[in-house]
């Protein structure tokens, strides 16, 4: 059922509205002036509000108050009602942002009918904006390998619960993806999802931007908690929000409201709470740089979002999605990858992780020939710096032309074997198929080589 909030200072009034409602199939709210109803959409905003004109014994009148709930929360559609009305005042309800305005004595069954279609409005641009916000954010969640797999069976054991989840993982590594994914496929989907860059929000500006403010000039601002009400509030570098207003977060999470700056009602929200980090909050917090008591309520539910290192099988799979994206939605030539491109991506070093890797994309996909497949070639710049340091780089160039052969055959054998072990992730046996030899071969080519295989950290086996 939709909850409406029926506001009309005659009793009478609000409660035959109301009695009607619930016959339909509508919760209903009621308020008598502007405080009252005021307090209700506080509280909880509603699906839709029927408003009178005018309401006596009452500090604001309805256009005043259509105002104030418009500007806090444009998304609800207010019907407008009154006994006195006139073209001016239907005028000025409707340029305030009303959906409609009836003159009592009403008819039932047209207050229906526009109580109706203003549901119905109000419902197609939320799933509206829901499917714009799931053709841009789910796209990039894309891989095939272990660590990825072993991710998303954790994203998917929590869409069905409202635990706060921590993203774990390096800059870049998708964890705002990560959280998108869990968002959209829980029971909040069709509710927004309100991203709070902590790294970006000045400190002193902090708490204006979250819980919003109240002005007698520019009446109520709401904040990014008050935009995200009903869905989720996605705490990105959490690690970098100010000290203060991590104690008011706290308190947010512990009583699911908040008053706004210069603002004197508590304001009600309903939220679920996602955050991410890339840096050691455990240290942080050890070390009195982040509030322990936040840490613990924020981390109920830790995922680890793996970075390129820990998931090279997956870079030409998102290169090649990269590509079909870069062409749909800048309309850039299509590129084919070539063989020897793809593997030469899955040794390069990606510090920026999945953001540099579409960087990457994007730049190729603008200066190269769009006749042509992307060759290694295309990949050899500062931008995106092969996998290889630079002694490795020397070893495998000019510095091979000083040694005896045997020895030059051995550095070389050495450093193409632990690119590709690099390549595929830490998998031996995977390694040992592609370069032409049995696994226990490999090893003892390893261990011949001086490579101590139990200390490669990434061993997949």
């Amino acid at each position: 059922m939709s909850d409406i909030l029926i506001v009309d200072d005659e009793r009478d009034i609000r409660e035959l509205i109301s009695e009607i409602l619930q016959d339909e199939g509508y919760a209903t709210r009621r308020a008598a002036n502007s405080d009252e109803a005021m307090a209700e959409v506080n509280a909880n905003p509603p699906a839709l509000m029927v408003l009178d004109i005018w309401l006596k014994d009452s500090k604001m009148d309805g256009i005043d108050i259509l105002m104030t709930v418009k500007r806090a929360n444009p998304d609800i559609p207010i019907v407008i009602i009154s006994g006195h009305g006139n073209v001016e005042i239907a005028v000025a309800a409707i340029k305030q942002g009303a959906y409609d305005f009836i003159e009592k004595p009403f008819n039932i069954d047209r207050l229906m009918v526009v109580i109706s279609r203003a549901m119905e409005a109000s419902r197609l641009r939320r799933e509206n904006q829901t499917l714009k916000r799931r053709e841009t954010t789910t796209a990039q969640m894309r891989g095939a390998s272990t660590a990825f797999r072993h991710m998303c069976s954790q994203l998917d054991k929590v869409t069905a619960s409202n635990a706060r989840i921590m993203f774990t993982g390096p800059v870049g590594s998708g964890k705002e993806v990560a959280a998108r994914y869990v968002h959209e496929h829980s029971d909040r989907a069709s509710e927004p999802f309100v991203c709070v860059s902590s790294a970006t929000i000045e400190p002193d500006r902090m708490e204006e931007v979250l819980f919003g403010r109240e002005t007698a000039e520019r009446g109520v601002e709401p904040g990014l908690l008050e935009q995200a009400h009903g869905g989720v509030v996605y705490l990105d570098e959490v690690a970098d929000m100010p000290m203060g207003t991590q104690s008011k977060i706290l308190r947010v999470l512990v009583e699911q409201q908040f008053t706004r700056v210069g603002g004197a009602d508590k304001v009600r929200v309903d939220l679920r709470v996602m955050s991410a980090t890339s840096q050691d909050l455990t240290l942080r917090a050890r070390e009195g740089r982040f509030r322990q008591e936040l840490f613990d309520r924020l981390n109920v539910v830790p995922i680890a979002v793996p970075g390129l290192e820990d998931r090279r099988e997956d870079i030409p799979l998102l290169a090649e999605f990269f590509i079909e994206e870069l062409h749909r939605s800048q309309g850039l030539a299509r590129r084919e990858l070539s063989d020897a491109a793809r593997a030469h991506l899955q040794t390069m070093r990606w510090p920026g992780n999945i953001r540099q890797l579409r960087n990457v994309i994007e730049r190729v996909m603008i200066l190269g020939d769009p006749g042509q497949p992307i060759e290694i070639r295309d990949l050899q710049t500062d931008a995106a710096p092969g996998a290889q340091d630079t002694e490795s780089q020397l070893v495998l160039t000019g510095a091979l032309t000083t040694l005896p052969l045997r020895e030059a055959r051995e550095l070389f054998e050495r450093e193409y074997l632990l690119s590709q072990i690099n390549r595929f992730g830490g998998n031996i046996s995977r390694t040992a198929a592609f370069v032409g030899m049995e696994r226990s071969a490999l090893h003892r080519k390893l261990k011949s080589l001086g490579v101590n295989t139990a200390r490669l950290s990434d061993l997949k086996g």
